[in-house]
């Protein structure tokens, strides 16, 4: 009895933690709206604890984090090619997304966790992949 009791104290205390999380999604893309290779959404602003699942709906696509785009203590994280994923977003910070195999193409998008603020973009990016991170971090900065 105490083991159930414990249990259900348990459950009660977490449920309500995994109903606020939400889930997001995103497109990978080889053409959308804003261009060709493209996630869709480029840029989210979501709450520690969200998850985003990233949807091939054409294939040669993957979501990958950025490396000099990852906030301390976060975990780097690589999907298959092809293949839905979902990842949970944990760590405040501004993660880099990319399309490995479209990084040159700028297959790139921004997602915000929480609060935290990128102040600049790592150097080390095709002109493509910085200029349209450029452009989807203004957008998150204008509350976009």
């Amino acid at each position: 009895m105490l083991l159930r009791t414990t249990v259900l104290l348990l459950a009660s205390a977490v449920l309500p933690l995994a109903a606020l999380a939400e889930v997001h999604e995103v497109k990978m893309l080889n053409r959308g709206a804003a261009g060709s290779m493209i996630y869709e959404p480029d840029h989210l602003r979501i709450a520690p604890g969200d998850t985003v699942r990233f949807v091939p709906t054409q294939s040669g696509h993957n979501a990958a984090s950025l490396p000099g785009l990852l906030p301390e203590g976060a975990v780097a994280f690589k999907s298959k090619l092809n293949q839905p994923f979902e990842q949970t977003f944990t760590v405040p910070g501004v993660y880099g997304i990319q399309c490995i195999p479209h990084l040159a193409m700028a297959m790139v998008m921004l997602i915000q966790v929480g609060d935290a603020r990128l102040t600049e973009l790592p150097a080390a990016l095709p002109a493509r992949a910085r200029t349209r991170l450029a452009a989807q971090l203004q957008q998150l900065e204008a509350g976009q």
